[in-house]
């Protein structure tokens, strides 16, 4: 009787593992925001949670995906490693995919040539720092790369100054706050 009651404990709690681990491998994962470089989408101490099946699925610990479903659309909140520093994730807004152009004049994003005058780019200066995007440059995302930058222009390392994200540090999409209670909303 001891012995039964322990192997079904044990079981059930070794499926509840393998499922947790399922899930935030392949599924959805939970992230902190540890800066205000998103500000003010999201701010220092908001927890999110993250679409990992969003753009496709990786094989844990690689850079390989197994398959692939979208791709990053122009103002989605991407989580992603840090190109420099593969093992620390980070998040910001995408602002240009494979081919687009991007020029950032007066403060303004302009996407392939046009003004991007939607919430939140309406929203927000845009300063012209680090090597990417300086006054007067236009750059092409290169094939399978992506351009994203932080909400809070002022205070994010982000494509200006590390250049071009690779699809393969994709993680997921950003698409709720779930705490603090009175955060709590869908992503846009």
């Amino acid at each position: 009787m001891q012995k039964a009651w322990l192997k079904e404990f044990f079981e059930t709690i070794v499926t509840a593992v393998i499922l947790a681990l399922i899930i935030r491998t392949f599924v959805v994962q939970p992230f902190k925001i540890p800066t205000g470089s998103m500000e003010p989408t999201l701010i220092p101490g908001d927890r999110i949670l993250v679409l990992r099946y969003a753009y496709g699925l990786r094989l844990p610990f690689t850079y390989k995906r197994i398959a692939k479903f979208h791709s990053p659309e122009t103002g989605d909140i991407i989580v992603f490693n840090y190109p420099e520093e593969p093992m620390r994730d980070f998040i910001k807004r995408c602002v240009g995919r494979p081919g687009d152009s991007i020029e950032i004049r007066n403060g303004q994003i302009y996407l392939n040539d046009k003004a991007l005058k939607t919430d939140p780019f309406n929203r927000i200066y845009y300063y012209n720092r680090g090597p990417y995007g300086r006054e007067g440059e236009i750059l092409r995302v290169p094939q399978d790369n992506y351009f994203a930058l932080g909400d809070n222009s002022a205070s994010s390392k982000d494509s200006r100054y590390w250049g071009y994200l690779n699809d393969k540090y994709l993680i997921g999409k950003a698409f709720l706050v779930y705490w603090p209670p009175n955060r709590i909303r869908i992503l846009k």
